[in-house]
């Protein structure tokens, strides 16, 4: 175990060395020295008229969001004997079932290759680029032939596999648990439990103001409304991640939204960020990549044929093309299960030195991913800039939606969070839809999944959101997908079937979130 002091230097350390490498730093060595003109600087005391200049113009609070950015973003350091995939997934089992997982999408990747015969990247003709370069801002015009691709794999293929992830130390004839024995998730994690959780999102409770509730005993909505409002102006004045990420807890006014986001992200979409979106751009336009099939198909299949997103189509495909060209999400790597694939130069297959990062963001699309997208595009009509907010979601949250993990918010552990919550305290209802064969977390998988988005309203589902950056934390998920199954409870003790179970909650377009993680979690008897 790390002691404390030892694990603070070293996670000084750290941040100082990243920080090294930023534009942060060469910009705030260019206003120190830009700072030693100024007459109010003294010789004998340069070093503390320095940080009070940059403190007074600003640029001390840009360093401590960069700092609270990078503490947000990457996990307490390991132990320095720790071998570096202890930083990866700490878990034996977990890594290999990852590594299996992954073999498994190459092999459904590489044979549709084979099939239709398309190399997995190839340069454009030039004719082929001038003509992408300009319909840059009507993809969604284009009608390619995509009736031969196939998404590499569902939602619902992930959820076998996570079905099958057994602990090896646990032996076949040990006396399983109850809660193993009834649920699909068969690993034991440690999971929140309400009390725990009602610590933890102790802003959602009954008698704090929140957005996203019609009705409060305790203070009339519009007077809530303009004061929350008043306090988050006055946050983004401050230019605080930390407070803001505090204040969006409560719900994030509508107006404001986009800037908060932004803040607690870290992100201010600097003239150098827009320059490597535009080279991002160009890369796309050169070089054409198997995985641009498989992004168009999955928004064809899913963003178009939403009633709230479909209008987006052509910034979904810029942000997703360039985001599969983006090396710079390799790095989330070093802190994921995951590991990006690798593909070899033509005539070199297993000569390391001609390996590539393939795609050569480490990413591969599934059914689905566009939709980690769309929402966004409600809130940032800049591509450059709904480009970085959808990078930086992805490398602090989305990634563990789609990844074997014992992480708190990896998708094994939302699950197994889910069925807990949902075996405790609506016994009944869990037993009975075991029984008819209608598990439910066959049917809450996908919501998960997906974050939710393409299943609740746009408005309800940022305010989800909103407590997800909030709580830098996809815990939340769970709580409302058990919540959403407490809401409807009579009906779904009526069905007879899985059919008749997905039926009941087939739409969840109508229901309001914060009102139903309140009652879930505030108003339950524990």
């Amino acid at each position: 175990m790390l002691d404390p002091d030892s694990g603070l230097s070293l996670t000084i350390a750290r941040i100082v060395q990243r920080l090294k490498g930023s534009s942060l730093h060469s910009q705030l060595e260019r206003q120190a020295r830009v700072s030693l003109h100024k007459p109010e600087i003294k010789l004998e005391s340069l070093k503390e008229d320095i940080k009070d200049f940059l403190k007074t113009s600003g640029w001390e609070k840009k360093l401590q969001n960069a700092v609270y950015s990078e503490l947000n973003v990457f996990p307490s350091p390991c132990h320095p004997a720790a071998p570096p995939e202890h930083m990866k997934e700490p878990l034996a089992y977990m890594r290999k079932a990852q590594g299996s997982w992954e073999k498994r999408i190459l092999k459904s990747l590489n044979s549709m290759c084979t099939e239709l015969s398309i190399p997995l990247a190839q340069k454009r003709p030039v004719n082929e680029q001038k003509e992408l370069l300009n319909k840059w801002n009507e993809m969604g015009t284009d009608e390619p032939d995509l009736s031969l691709f196939r998404p590499v794999y569902a939602p619902k293929d992930f959820l076998e596999v996570l079905m099958n992830l057994r602990n090896p130390n646990y032996e076949n004839g040990e006396q399983t648990s109850f809660r193993n024995h009834l649920g699909l998730i068969q690993v034991p994690l440690k999971v929140k439990d309400i009390p725990e959780l009602k610590e933890d999102f102790s802003e959602l409770g009954l008698n704090v103001g929140q957005l996203g509730i019609d009705d409060s005993a305790q203070v009339p909505p519009e007077f809530f409304e303009n004061e929350h409002v008043r306090v988050g102006q006055k946050v983004l004045a401050e230019q605080d991640s930390a407070a803001a990420q505090q204040y969006v807890r409560q719900g994030c006014p509508t107006a404001l939204r986009a800037d908060l986001w932004a803040l607690i992200l870290n992100i201010s979409n600097q003239p150098e960020d827009i320059l490597y979106y535009e080279q991002l751009k160009s890369n796309v336009i050169q070089h054409d990549l198997l995985v641009d099939s498989l992004i168009y198909k999955d928004v064809k299949l899913t963003a178009s044929n939403d009633d709230y997103y479909f209008v987006f189509e052509d910034y979904l495909y810029q942000v997703l093309l360039c985001f599969s060209r983006d090396t710079s999400v390799l790095e989330h790597f070093t802190y994921s299960s995951a590991t990006p694939p690798k593909s070899y130069i033509r005539g070199k297959l297993g000569m390391e030195e001609y390996a590539v990062f393939y795609p050569p963001n480490g990413v591969i699309p599934f059914h689905g991913f566009s939709m980690y997208v769309a929402p966004l595009c409600f809130l940032y009509h800049e591509p450059s800039k709904l480009y970085q907010i959808f990078r930086e979601m992805y490398v602090r949250f989305f990634f563990r939606l789609h990844s074997i993990s014992s992480h708190p918010s990896g998708i094994v552990s939302l699950c197994l969070l889910f069925e807990t919550l949902l075996q405790t305290h609506l016994p009944q209802l869990f037993y009975h839809l075991r029984e008819i064969g209608a598990q439910p977390l066959r049917i809450s998988f996908k919501w998960m999944v997906r974050a939710f988005s393409g299943y609740l309203a746009t408005d309800q589902l940022l305010l989800l959101w909103d407590r997800i950056l909030g709580y830098n934390s996809l815990e939340i998920l769970a709580v409302l997908a058990a919540a959403v199954f407490a809401f409807r409870a009579v009906n779904l003790m009526e069905v007879t079937s899985l059919a008749a179970a997905e039926a009941v909650l087939a739409d969840l377009s109508t229901l309001k979130v914060m009102p139903l993680l309140q009652i879930f979690l505030f108003a339950t008897v524990t």
